[in-house]
């Protein structure tokens, strides 16, 4: 009888043995299952930003506006007092506000520059071409004519012939357009600078 009782005792202890192995693989694959969710939660999430990091950093690279025609100079005593030049919205852009008051209320700043001086917010003025709606909002397939007075007597900006300047319009999103130009050496009242 002793002998059977040993017999017993060894199958427990087999069975004990077994059930411990379960519990132990069991605790091993929800540990996993944990960490693999938080890993792939964290890939996710990581992925997502670097999607609108992405798109973010097109948008501001991707200019707006783009330059429609020629770039005209009026020119007074053999110097450009107003600088005339089109822009457009490019497809799928979002629309760019070219509310200009006449009071330092807008938007777009546009700046000059040559190899004398710079001007960080020059005057400008908007005429809308065509136009879809009764805003100032540029939108696709709208034409605005940007007019960039150079004629005030404040500055000292005086572009004449052989003056390379360039200007640059700046809206509240997305890059900067920028206008490079040079005067010619014979020049009209209007003269084309392209």
């Amino acid at each position: 009888m002793a002998h059977s009782t040993t017999k017993n005792h060894s199958r427990t202890e087999k069975g004990i043995t077994g059930l411990e192995t379960a519990i132990v693989l069991i605790a091993f694959v929800m540990v996993a299952s944990v960490f693999a969710y938080v890993v792939l939660s964290a890939g996710l999430f990581s992925s997502q930003k670097a999607k609108e990091a992405v798109h973010a950093g097109l948008s501001e690279t991707r200019s707006s506006v783009t330059l429609k025609g020629s770039v005209l100079a009026q020119m007074v005593n053999g110097t450009a007092t107003e600088i005339y030049f089109c822009v457009s919205a490019i497809p799928g852009a979002d629309p760019v506000d070219f509310t200009n008051d006449g009071e330092g209320n807008r938007y777009v700043v546009i700046s000059y520059s040559d190899s004398r001086q710079f001007d960080p917010d020059i005057p400008w003025s908007v005429t809308r071409l065509t136009c879809m709606n009764d805003d100032w909002l540029l939108d696709e397939g709208e034409l605005f004519q940007i007019t960039v007075h150079l004629d005030k007597s404040t500055r000292d900006i005086a572009p004449g012939p052989y003056d390379r300047f360039v200007l640059e319009l700046k809206p509240p999103a997305g890059a900067s357009l920028g206008i490079e130009r040079s005067i010619p050496s014979r020049v009209d009242q209007l003269v084309n600078l392209n």
